[in-house]
């Protein structure tokens, strides 16, 4: 090679590094420009859709110190949305204009989920009689970002136990600002089995070979209004009509109010959510808020009207190294001038203290407090699956934690406490497991617990405890 021609190759080679430093260089101004934001991998995601979701747009005039900060912030936007099983970013800086690039790895959005669900409460709860009659099965068809757009649509045809048909749409943006969303929804609910009372803390079952104890009608309609997909206020109004068996009144009078087969009602409920969690499926850092008032009017005079307050907030906390830490509460309370048993709901179904978990505490009003110690054993990106060509599937990601937790709990029942000595008293449990987080936001825990009382147990679960 000649010198001529090797000093066009080192000219050429300087230019081409000069030219990469000067678009990879930080911002050196004060203050900086959006001059665009783009999306990559975006096949079925509205670009427009996705910019609604971020708190950057072009124009908009930053500290360049705060830059990255931001990028990252609207990056965690993005993912906590689920619609993409992973999001990055990288941007260029060019006299204090900013160029934005988010690299999105969308999601598989038609799930045609078989069901195959346990009737009872939890898997311990059904492992106590391990009756295979008490199995639900059909199919649960989900369309995830629908239209692009970030809408979803549901339909659960369930057989079984329990027969279940609901249909729900839910749209995030109706508003010219698209701040405001919709979702509305109807179900219709037939069950073989009715828990008819609680004695000493554990349901009594009806189980009927002709007809059905229980049937529930629902219809819904819902408000949202979104700050962010952090920050969302909701109002929703809901109608539901249900009926019992003669035999349930014959167990329990007081199944509904004045002894009444049946009841109509209607909900009308105000919510606030604040979700600033770093994942929305297993947080380790940040906090979450959520609060909702809800009031029951009951038609036809079948039941007296219903107050409900609820309230939780969780703090989560990065100790050191692969430790974190969470700590958080929930209440509730019920006001009512008269109590029916199915409203007689606390602890032991949506909330619940560990290591009670064969257990249900009814009451009108009810404290939860829990904390836990969580140690990251293994983080895993993926797991490549070389003979699977989608890049929907071809990467598993996998996580692996174990936990150290208590929990404490106190639940207010003055008018179905009689033969529950589990109620107004204080319930403690604490104990240890193993969580596993993987594909397409699964999290299962396997827990071991003792609680106040002596009892000790291995638990199995299916989502985050807290």
């Amino acid at each position: 090679m000649t010198s001529a021609v090797l000093l066009r190759v080192a000219i050429f080679l300087l230019f081409a590094l000069l030219s990469y430093a000067s678009a990879a260089q930080p911002c050196d101004t004060v203050v900086v420009t959006i001059d665009s934001v783009n999306f990559v991998g975006n096949e079925a995601s509205k670009a427009r859709m996705l910019l609604f979701e971020l708190n950057i747009a072009p124009g908009d005039t930053l500290q360049s110190h705060t830059l990255e900060q931001r990028l990252e912030e609207n990056r965690k936007r993005l993912y906590n949305l689920r619609l993409f099983h992973e999001v990055g970013y990288t941007y260029t800086c060019h006299e204090g204009r900013v160029t934005v690039r988010y690299t999105l790895q969308e999601r598989w959005y038609l799930y045609p989920i078989p069901i195959f669900d346990l009737a009872d409460r939890n898997f311990n709860a059904w492992l106590e009689r391990r009756d295979w009659g008490r199995v639900d099965y059909g199919i649960n068809l989900i369309r995830r970002n629908f239209r692009g757009r970030n809408e979803e649509v549901r339909l659960r045809l369930q057989q079984g136990f329990n027969k279940r048909l609901e249909f729900v749409y839910r749209v995030p943006y109706i508003s010219r600002r698209h701040r405001l969303g919709l979702d509305v929804g109807v179900a219709d609910y037939r069950s073989r089995a009715i828990d008819y009372r609680t004695l000493s803390n554990r349901q009594r079952f009806l189980v009927q070979d002709q007809g059905v104890p229980i049937q529930r009608t629902l219809l819904t309609v819902g408000l949202i209004h979104r700050q962010s997909v952090q920050r969302q206020e909701g109002l929703r109004l809901t109608y539901v009509q249900e009926q019992v068996s003669d035999t349930v009144l014959l167990l329990n009078p007081d199944y509904y109010n004045y002894s009444a087969q049946e009841r109509q009602y209607l909900r009308v409920e105000l919510s606030k959510v604040v979700n600033l969690r770093n994942s929305f499926v297993y947080p380790l850092t940040g906090s979450y808020f959520e609060a909702t008032a809800a009031q029951t009017f009951f038609i036809g005079g079948s039941g007296a009207p219903m107050t409900t307050l609820r309230a939780k907030y969780v703090d989560y906390r990065h100790v050191a190294g692969k430790y974190y830490y969470f700590v958080g509460g929930e209440a509730q309370t019920r006001l009512s001038g008269r109590y029916a048993y199915a409203d007689n709901v606390a602890l032991g179904f949506r909330s619940s203290v560990r290591g009670y978990e064969l257990n249900v505490v009814g009451g009108q009003h009810f404290a939860l407090l829990k904390q836990g110690l969580t140690r990251e054993l293994l983080q895993l990106d993926g797991l490549h699956l070389k003979f699977i060509k989608s890049p929907k599937f071809n990467k598993i990601p996998v996580a692996l934690y174990a936990n150290a937790f208590t929990d404490a709990g106190y639940v207010v029942d003055d008018v179905f406490e009689e033969g529950n000595p589990l109620s107004n008293r204080l319930l403690l449990g604490a104990g240890a497991g193993l969580h596993l987080v993987t594909f397409y936001d699964f999290v299962f825990r396997a827990e071991y617990a003792i609680n106040r009382e002596g009892t000790k147990g291995f638990y199995l679960s299916g989502r985050f405890p807290f």
